[in-house]
This record gives structure tokens, sequence and C-alpha cells, in this order.
């Protein structure tokens, strides 16, 4: 975990040095203003770092906001810069890009500028795009008649997803007139604080549904005990290598594990043995990180839905997302198990989908 959390600081540490060395020539500008303009650039990502070693609760809810936009912003758009300038840069060593391009330019600043803007404005307006996915699946006669169920996974509400958007995403659900909220980790973001001054428990009361989730790794991250608190305020059934069964709804039974956060989790082997021996009814799991779906299949869970990948919220970051899970996004089967992997309604960090999707799931059981 240390050389990960070294790697994470690392690169874009690097990152920043090659884009502020490529600024500095290629902006036609005096060395004041471009000092100036670095000095900015680099504030900004200062803020990123700075979020992570102060914490945000010690200053005022608007101040929070700004600082976690700000810096977790710069995060992507230096992605975004960097891979901009290595094709530039690849481009000279071919002869397609002039080398007057990248020095002391006009033309060149404005292009960068011009692309930067049109990625992130597309970016930003994308994320708020809520995409509903469909699903139908045949429970063999083992629900009596057929169920709606509106399925979410990392809300990632705080300072920078607000009780208004909150909102809008309970307004979505309630017009699916749903039987059953799930909802599949990560409903808080870094910290409970903004949820309980915006009074955004307020919002999942206005479900017309009953609702239940599993702990995401974030919830461990706000502080496990306040998000639980916020949990029963909020009126959501949270399932801790829990099940429940609804027989007004037919043979179903909903189970939730515990993030794999906590080591001592139980398996999905030892919670179907538990809460679904004889497999009669229809078992849906909860269990926000999709590791080890083969063992979910070999214990006969009938559907499984997890989140937690964000199908890495913008390309080309989907690609290590891909090369690290089984399945990182979509639908998926083993055996006669059934997957669902979301990208997450909502989003960690800068407010950007590029090459992903901002989701909620619509499952109809047959």
């Amino acid at each position: 975990m240390k050389i990960w959390a070294i790697i994470f600081f690392l690169l874009p540490i690097l990152g920043c040095t090659y884009v502020g060395w490529h600024v500095w020539r290629i902006l036609p500008l005096t060395a004041v203003w471009k000092t100036l303009v670095i000095v900015a650039m680099a504030a900004c990502f200062a803020l990123f770092i700075l979020n992570f070693v102060l914490g945000l609760d010690r200053v005022s809810l608007p101040w929070a906001r700004v600082m976690y936009n700000v810096g977790n912003s710069s995060l992507f758009i230096l992605l975004y810069l960097t891979m901009l300038f290595l094709v530039l840069d690849f481009g000279q060593l071919l002869h397609l890009v002039p080398s007057s391009f990248l020095k002391n330019s006009v033309v060149g600043s404005l292009t960068v500028l011009a692309v930067m803007v049109g990625i992130f404005v597309y970016g930003n307006t994308h994320y708020y795009n809520k995409a509903r996915v469909s699903l139908e699946l045949d429970t063999k006669g083992r629900v009596e008649r057929p169920l709606k169920l509106v399925m979410m996974s990392d809300l990632h509400l705080g300072y920078h997803n607000p009780r208004t958007e909150m909102a809008r995403w309970v307004d979505f659900v309630n017009a699916e007139q749903p039987d059953l909220v799930l909802i599949a980790g990560d409903i808080i973001d870094i910290s409970v604080r903004p949820l309980l001054e915006e009074g955004v428990a307020a919002e999942f009361r206005r479900l017309q549904a009953p609702v239940y989730a599993c702990l995401g790794n974030h919830e461990y991250y706000s502080g496990e005990p306040k998000a639980q608190q916020f949990f029963r305020d909020a009126g959501i059934r949270v399932l801790r290598d829990e099940a429940v069964n609804l027989p007004e709804l037919g043979h179903l039974t909903i189970i939730g594990r515990d993030d794999r956060t906590n080591p001592h989790r139980k398996s999905v082997a030892q919670l179907m043995k538990a809460f679904s021996p004889e497999k009669t009814n229809y078992t849906i799991v909860l269990d926000h990180q999709p590791y080890h779906l083969d063992r979910s299949a070999k214990a006969g869970v009938d559907f499984q839905f997890s989140g937690h990948t964000h199908y890495g919220q913008v390309w080309p970051i989907s690609w290590i997302t891909k090369a690290i899970y089984e399945c990182s996004y979509g639908s998926y089967q083993l055996d006669s198990t059934h997957f669902y992997i979301s990208s997450g309604i909502g989003i960690w960090g800068g407010k950007f989908r590029i090459g992903t999707q901002s989701e909620y799931v619509v499952l109809t059981l047959k």
C-alpha cells in the first residue's frame, strides 16, 4: 500500500515538472507572466495534496468546496496536458509538428488551450448526463410478479456532490416507481460533515421504496461510525455481512457484504450458507469491490451488483481498470451467476467523464 501511495503522488509531481517546462517554452509571454502562470498552475495542484494532508473539515464549507474542486480537477487536467504534450513531442520527432509550434508560439498556445477547454467542457457536461441502464433477468418463478429494482453505486456525496445533486438523483429513482432501491457502497465521499450540514439525509427519506446498501471503502475513509449514524438518519438499511428476506416480494434475499477494507469480513460462501442454504430464494449480493467473481459463482449467487471501479472515470484510466479487474464495467456472467459492475452515478475528484458514463441501473426481475 505504501508503494502505491508513493507512486500516486510521485507520478503527478513528475507530470507537473514535464508540463511546467512545456508551458514555459510554449507561452509567447515575458518571463514575469510565464512565472505567474506556472505558479498559478502549481498552486492548483498543491491544493490537491493539501486537501489530503490537512483535510477539508477544518475550513468553512464554501471554501472546502472550492479547495476540493480546484485541487482534484487539476489532477485530471494535468493528466491530459501531459498526454497532449507527449503527442506533440512525438509529432516533433516525426517532423509532423514544427519546433516553432512548441516555442514562444501564439498558435501553439491557443491550440493547446482550445483542445483542453473542449475536452473538459465536454467531460463536465457528460458527467451531468446520467445514463439509464436497463437490465432484465429471469428468476425462474422465484418472484410472484415482475419486480423493478433501481440500483446505484459510488454516489460520493460530499464536498463536490452536494444535496442539490442528490435531489436530482432521487427524482430519477422515484420516476421509476421501484419496488426496491439497492446501493453498492461509497455513498459518502471523504467526509460526513458536508452531508450533515446540508441535511442530505432528508433527500434519501424522499425515496419511495425501501433502501438497502452495503459499505464501500470510502465509508471507512469518512469514519465508519459517523457514516452509520448518517445511514440511520437517512433511512438506509445497511447490510454488513447481513441479509434480509423479502417474502412480500416472493422468494427474494438481499445479502450485503462488508467492504474488503475490513479484513475480517465473511466470505461470500459463508454468507450464502448462512442466509440462503437451500438456494431456493433468488439471491442478490451487494459487494462494493468486484474482486474474485468466481467465488460468487461457486457459492451459487444469482446476481451480484458491484461498483468501485468507476470504469476509470476518464480514458485512458479505463484501460488500467480493465487490466486490474476480471470485469471492470458492465454485464458479466460466470456459470449461472449474473453480475453488473457499475461505473457509478457519482464520481470521485473532478467532475469529468471522458470515455465513460455516470449511470443508474434499472433491473427488472421476471
